[in-house]
C-alpha cells in the first residue's frame, strides 16, 4: 500500500473542500480532495462575482473544449462583479435528460476545480460525490476526468455502477447510470445517459482512469459493492456516525434520545477485521483526526485515515471567514456544540449541524426563511400518476410538495441545505434585494478537539499544521 495516501482530506460541504485546500494537502504528499457538490453553481457564482484573482478564467483557458468555455464566460462572467444586492442568476434545474446548458456547466466546473487543485505539484487529487445527488453524476465525473482526477470518492448510497462509468469515460465512450425513482413500478427502471461525443470539440487521447474509493458505513455494504460493482473498486473509506455532513441512518428502527438525536448502537459498528479480509486498502473516518487515532487505524490494518473537521476550519478551506472565526472562538472557549439533526435534511439522512447564531441551525432563522427550492440538488425523483418522472423536495413550499404526492408530515423541520451550504462559503443568494440566505455549518463530533491545531495566541492554522500534528505529535 506504499503508493496509497496515509491521510485523506475529506470532501466536505459545497465548496468547503475547495481547490485551495485540496492543493495544499496534495502538495504535501497526501490526498487532497475537492467536494463535487454543486460545482456548477459555484463556478457560475464565482464568475458573477468577477472571478477575483482570475483563477476560474485561467482554468477555463486550459479546458479542452474552448467553445464551451467561451459560452460559459459570456453567460456568467461579470467584470468587477455583480452589485452586492443583485441576485445571482437562477440556473435551469437539472433533469434526467439535460438541459444541455447545465450539463456543460457541470463538465466545465468539475474540470476547473480539479485542474486548479492539481496546479503546482505532481501528486494525485481526489473528488468526492454524494451518490444520492444522482442527476449531475455523469457530466461531473467526465469533467473531473478531463482534468486528470486521481481518485473518485463516493458515499451516501450504493455506487455499484460508478466503476463502469469510469471505464467508459477513459475512452470517451457513452455511459449510463440508474436513477432511483420513488414509486416506480416493475419494469420502469429509469436510466440516465451521457455521451462525451456530443460535447467534444475534437478528438482527445484516452483519459487516465481514477481509483474508485467507496465510502461505507457497514460490512454488508462493503461486501455488496464488491459483489455487484461493474468494474474495479480500489478501496473503502469507513465512515462512522461521528463524521460530519450526512450520516448513514442507524440500522434497525430509528430511535431518538432526549435531545432528538439518532441513537447508534452495536449494529452500527464496522468490523475492521472483516473489511481487512476483503483484501482492499481501507481508511477510517469519523473521529480519527488525531495522532493517537491515526496510530490506532494503522494498527487495525488500515492504510490510513480520512480527516474532515480539522481541515474544514483551516485557513485554506472555503468556509467564509466570519463563520470560521466564530466557530473557532467557540472551540477555544469550550463552547462549540454539534448536534445530529434527524429532520434537517430533505434526504431524511441524519445531518450534523454546528450550533451558531445567525445560521440555519437556529430555529428562528429557519422559521423566518420562506420555503423556496430553486437549486434542487436534494430533490427526490418520483413517479407521477401519469407514469412520468417528477421531482420534489420536502423543503419546498408545503402546498407544492403535497401537490406532487408528498406527505405533509415529511416536511417538518426540513431545511434548504442547498442554499444554506452555498451561503456558508460566501455565495449567498439575495432575494428581492432584502433577504440574504443564511449558511449552515456541518462538522464531525470531534469539533471540540480541534483546539489542538490552534496556536497558543490565535485562531488561525493551516492545512500543513494539521498534517504536521497528525504525523508528528
Amino acid at each position: 500500500m506504499s503508493d496509497y495516501p496515509t491521510i485523506i482530506q475529506g470532501g466536505m460541504g459545497a465548496g468547503v473542500s475547495n481547490w485551495r485546500l485540496a492543493q495544499a494537502v496534495s502538495e504535501l504528499g497526501h490526498l487532497g480532495v475537492v467536494s463535487g457538490t454543486a460545482l456548477d453553481q459555484i463556478l457560475a457564482r464565482r464568475l458573477q462575482d468577477g472571478d477575483p484573482g482570475g483563477d476560474m478564467r485561467r482554468a477555463l483557458d486550459h479546458f479542452p473544449f474552448p467553445e464551451m468555455a467561451e459560452r460559459i464566460r459570456q453567460e456568467y462572467y461579470i467584470p468587477g462583479g455583480k452589485a452586492e444586492r443583485t441576485p445571482y442568476k437562477n440556473l435551469p434545474l437539472l433533469q434526467k435528460d439535460g438541459p444541455r446548458e447545465r450539463e456543460e456547466l457541470c463538465i466545465a466546473a468539475n474540470f476547473v476545480e480539479v485542474f486548479l487543485a492539481r496546479e503546482g505539484h505532481n501528486h494525485p487529487v481526489g473528488i468526492n460525490y454524494l451518490e444520492k445527488i444522482q442527476i449531475p453524476h455523469l457530466p461531473s465525473i467526465y469533467g473531473a476526468m478531463l482534468a486528470g482526477v486521481g481518485y473518485i470518492l463516493m458515499g451516501a448510497g450504493i455506487p455499484v455502477k460508478i466503476p463502469g462509468v469510469l471505464d467508459s469515460f477513459v475512452h470517451h465512450r457513452a455511459a449510463t447510470y440508474p436513477l432511483h425513482v420513488v414509486g416506480a413500478q416493475k419494469g420502469e427502471e429509469a436510466e440516465m445517459s451521457f455521451d462525451p461525443a456530443q460535447f467534444m470539440e475534437g478528438s482527445l487521447p484516452p483519459l487516465a482512469r481514477p481509483r474508485f474509493l467507496a465510502i461505507i458505513a457497514s460490512n454488508v455494504l462493503a461486501a455488496a459493492i464488491l459483489k455487484r460493482a461493474n468494474g474495479s473498486v480500489e478501496g473503502f473509506i469507513i465512515e462512522g456516525p461521528t463524521a460530519g455532513g450526512h450520516n448513514a441512518p442507524p440500522r434497525g428502527k430509528l430511535q431518538l434520545d432526549e435531545n432528538g438525536e439518532a441513537i447508534y448502537g452495536e449494529r452500527d459498528l464496522v468490523d475492521t477485521e472483516k473489511i481487512r479480509q476483503l483484501g482492499l486498502p481501507f481508511w477510517l473516518a469519523g473521529g480519527y483526526g488525531s495522532p493517537e487515532k491515526l496510530r490506532e487505524a494503522l494498527s487495525l490494518g488500515a492504510a490510513g485515515i480520512q480527516v474532515g473537521t480539522a481541515f474544514a476550519f483551516c485557513e485554506e478551506s472555503g468556509i467564509r471567514e466570519d463563520y470560521k472565526q466564530a466557530v473557532l472562538e467557540k472551540v477555544a472557549s469550550s463552547g462549540a456544540r454539534v448536534t445530529t439533526d434527524s429532520s434537517a435534511s430533505p434526504t431524511s439522512f441524519p445531518f450534523k449541524v454546528v450550533r451558531l447564531e445567525g445560521t440555519l441551525s437556529e430555529n428562528e432563522v429557519y422559521q423566518a426563511r420562506p420555503r423556496i427550492c430553486d437549486l434542487g440538488y436534494l430533490r427526490e425523483s418520483y413517479r407521477t400518476p401519469e407514469g412520468e418522472i417528477g421531482h420534489r423536495c420536502s423543503a419546498e413550499p408545503l402546498t407544492v410538495y403535497a401537490s406532487k404526492g408528498g406527505k405533509p408530515e415529511d416536511t417538518s423541520g426540513k431545511r434548504c441545505l442547498c442554499n444554506a451550504l452555498l451561503a456558508t462559503i460566501g455565495l449567498s443568494q439575495v432575494r428581492n434585494g432584502k433577504l440574504t440566505e443564511a449558511g449552515v455549518i456541518t462538522s464531525g463530533n470531534d469539533l471540540t478537539t480541534i483546539g489542538r491545531f490552534l496556536p497558543p495566541d490565535g485562531l488561525h492554522y493551516n492545512a500543513a499544521d494539521v498534517i504536521a500534528k497528525l504525523l508528528h505529535d
